[in-house]
Formats: structure tokens, sequence, C-alpha cells
């Protein structure tokens, strides 16, 4: 009988086990969905290829680029076949024109309003570069070699509202912070010149503590809790009120300190990976960031290889986005709702580009013109011909995107031309929170 409760245990072990080791991320965190911070990511998603269009059509000499051209790039925008991308243009055409030459050939560029927005974010870079400055210094620091390859930290680039030209300028114009070095087999990396102390000190610590940048000292170990901000079924969902607070009462190494030393798996290094997590996080000017770029940095700041499960584990602190192909972590403090409990100028910058996004109404005729230059006197194209009844912004995400919708949404998927506004959008998450 021994030998028969043996054989079927180890049965039932091997039942079980493939199940539970092939979990995915969608399956361990579908019940801790927040709705609100869902609708963020959607309407993020859709200004992304705005802002990759108008990034685009900015290098290009005359700012305009022949349609054909941007079929390439539909992996950027995330418009596979058979989407159009003429459809997707159309979408915004208090942004985007649409021209014809004398031979055919259709033509894309932007208008003087998407012009003038461009202006306005370039001069807004320019007044945030000091803040940026620090931020890209503060993560050498808390990197364990004091050095971060250059691509690597691009990918940070919109997050921390770094300039275009972030690789091949920008980084040259502050040698009394960091300074960019070459390996022996061409790998760019870029690597700090003069540690700071007075910028050795967490977020968290001058919230808390309200400490100064102005006040310098040696990182050490720290003891404050991480504020928690759970959606209202938390009790259905996470029920382990004991491990939370046993965690906020553990103390762990600040991320500006050696973290070497630390083993990994342990306590103290999981909780410092928390705190790396937070202190990165908090330096973006979305509160947000895409948890690719995340796992790059997983050697040189110290962070476990399932990033991800520590990210789930921790839900009052981190929120995980599934949505789309790409996942989001979002610090959940820093928001109110859906809301930004404070935004930066380039917050406010973005939310004006999106707020020009979608339309309703009739497809407009598109002009030819007979040489390019010609597109300089677009202006003459009164305001009423592009626009009609256009003042709610709309939620082109349906056409945008080819990814599905969570479940409860199909129902107010469109079924023809006609647009869905981002209001009926909300109101469709909430219903199915």
């Amino acid at each position: 009988m021994r030998r028969m409760w043996y054989q079927q245990t180890m049965f039932g072990w091997f039942q079980i086990k493939p199940m539970t080791s092939s979990r995915r991320v969608q399956d361990r965190s579908k019940n801790k969905r927040i709705h609100y911070l869902e609708i963020v990511k959607e309407k993020w998603k859709i200004l992304s290829k705005v802002l990759f269009l108008m990034e685009l059509l900015k290098k290009e000499k005359e700012m305009v680029i022949p349609l054909r051209s941007l079929d390439r790039y539909r992996k950027q925008l995330n418009l596979p076949k058979p989407h159009k991308i003429t459809d997707f243009i159309r979408k915004c055409p208090k942004l985007f024109e649409l021209y014809k030459d004398q031979r055919g050939t259709l033509w894309c560029g932007m208008t003087k309003g998407a012009e003038d927005l461009l202006e306005e974010e370039e001069r807004l870079i320019e007044e945030q570069s000091t803040k940026a400055v620090e931020y890209v210094t503060r993560i050498l620091m808390m990197s364990v070699d004091k050095r971060i390859q250059l691509d690597k930290i691009a990918h940070f680039r919109r997050d921390f509202g770094l300039p275009i030209e972030f690789r091949t300028k920008w980084v040259n114009q502050y040698p009394q912070h960091f300074r960019v070095e070459k390996s022996k087999d061409g790998v760019e990396f870029l690597e700090l010149v003069n540690w700071d102390p007075a910028w050795a000190i967490t977020e968290l610590e001058k919230r808390t503590l309200g400490l100064n940048d102005g006040i310098g000292r040696e990182p050490g170990i720290l003891s404050l809790p991480f504020p928690l901000k759970f959606p209202p079924n938390y009790k259905k969902v996470y029920r382990h009120g004991g491990k939370i607070e046993h965690f906020q009462k553990r103390s762990y190494l600040s991320p500006y300190a050696d973290a070497r030393e630390l083993k990994a798996g342990s306590l103290e290094f999981d909780k410092r990976a928390v705190a790396v997590m937070h202190e990165l996080l908090s330096f973006t000017i979305e509160k947000r960031l895409v948890t690719d770029h995340l796992t790059h940095f997983r050697r040189e700041l110290v962070m476990p290889q399932k990033l991800m499960r520590l990210l789930l584990k921790h839900f009052g602190i981190f929120y995980v986005s599934e949505r789309g192909k790409r996942f989001s972590v979002f610090l959940t403090e820093a928001y109110e709702g859906s809301e930004l409990i404070e935004k930066c100028p380039l917050v406010l910058w973005k939310e004006k580009v999106l707020s020009l996004i979608g339309y309703r109404g009739k497809k407009k005729e598109v002009p030819t013109f007979s040489d390019l230059s010609d597109m300089e006197e677009r202006d003459i194209i009164e305001e009423k011909d592009i626009i009609e009844g256009d003042t709610e912004m709309e939620d082109t995400c349906a056409d945008f995107e080819e990814e599905e919708i969570m479940g409860g949404l199909d129902a107010v998927s469109p079924t023809n031309d006609d647009e869905l506004e981002i209001s009926h959008f909300c109101n469709s998450y909430k219903g199915t929170s």
C-alpha cells in the first residue's frame, strides 16, 4: 500500500508540474487587472505610432516621404497587411497630409500644426535637458561597473525625454558627467565621469524624508516602506497581507550602493531589485516602461533573471499591463485612476498631440502638386475642408492595432467607417471590471 501511495503521488506530481511550470504571465495575473491603467496603455499605444511617423518625417529633407517608402515601417507602426497606411494617415488630418505629384506618386507630409508641435517639443526637451542629464547619470551610478552600453540607454530615449540625436550629439555635450568609450570589439559604452553624492539619494528618500539634492551622503542600508496602491477588489485577488507587511519592514541596500556581494535569490537581493525598479520608473516622464527594456539591464543593475515574476509578486508597488505584444510596467503610486498625478511639460505636450488624433467625416480628395515645392502652399487648404465635426477625440486603436481586445470589448468593435470615441472605449473597459 505504501508503494502504491508513493506511485500515485509521483504520478499526480508529474501530471501537475508541467501545468504549473508552463503557465504564462497572462494566466498568473489575469485576476489582478487594473482597468483604468489598461486605458492608459491603450491611449499611449495609439500616440506612439503617431509620434514615430512624425519623427520619421522630421528626418526627411523636405519632411515628406513617398507613401510606398512607408511600407517598410509597417512593423514599427504595427500595421500588418491588409491594413492600409493611407487609412492610418487619414485618421490624423490635423497632423498628416497626403499629396500626389504629376506622375501620380502619393506622398505623405505634415501639416503646419504638426511642424509647430515638433518645434515645441524641441524647446521642451531643451528646457528639461538638465533633469534628463541627471537621470542618465544616476542610472550610471546605479550600474555595477559605472558604465552601460549606449544602445541600451537609447531604449529609454522617449521615456526620459531625450532628443533624437541622443547617440550622436547629446551624449557628448556633458563631459563633466559622462563620456562615450569604445570597447575592443567596437561596442560603444556610456561611462560615468564623476560620482555626485548629491544624486545618490533615491526619489523615495526625497519624498519620505524630505531630503534635497544638495545633501549628499554615502549610500547604504535603507528601511523605507514603498507606497502601495491596490485596485478596489484587492481583498479578493491578493490575500497576503502578512507577507506584504513583512516585506515592507525589511531593510535593503540602496540602489546606489555596491551590490556585488548580494546573493541572487536572497530576500535582500530581491528587495534591492524592487528599489532599483522603483527608482527607474520614478525617472520616467510617464512613470511606466516597456518591460523588454528593463530586461536588458539585469547584469548592469544587478537584478534577478526572472524579473517579470518579481514585478507581478509586488502587485501594490507595480502593475504589469499585458495588452499588446509588449508588456508595460506602471508605478502605481504615480497614478490616480487613469491620470498621472504629476505631469511634466512633455506629458502635457503628448496629451496635446493625442487630442488631435482621430476625426469623423468624409475622406477628403488628395491634392495634386506639379512640384514638391508647391507643398509649401498647403495653407491654402481651408480648415473647414479638412475637418468637419471633429471636436471630439476618437478612439482609433481598433484600426491601428491588430491585437485582440480584452473580453467584453468585442461588443463595441467598429463595424463601419465611423470611429469610436475614447470616452466610449473607457466606459467599455469599466463595464468589464
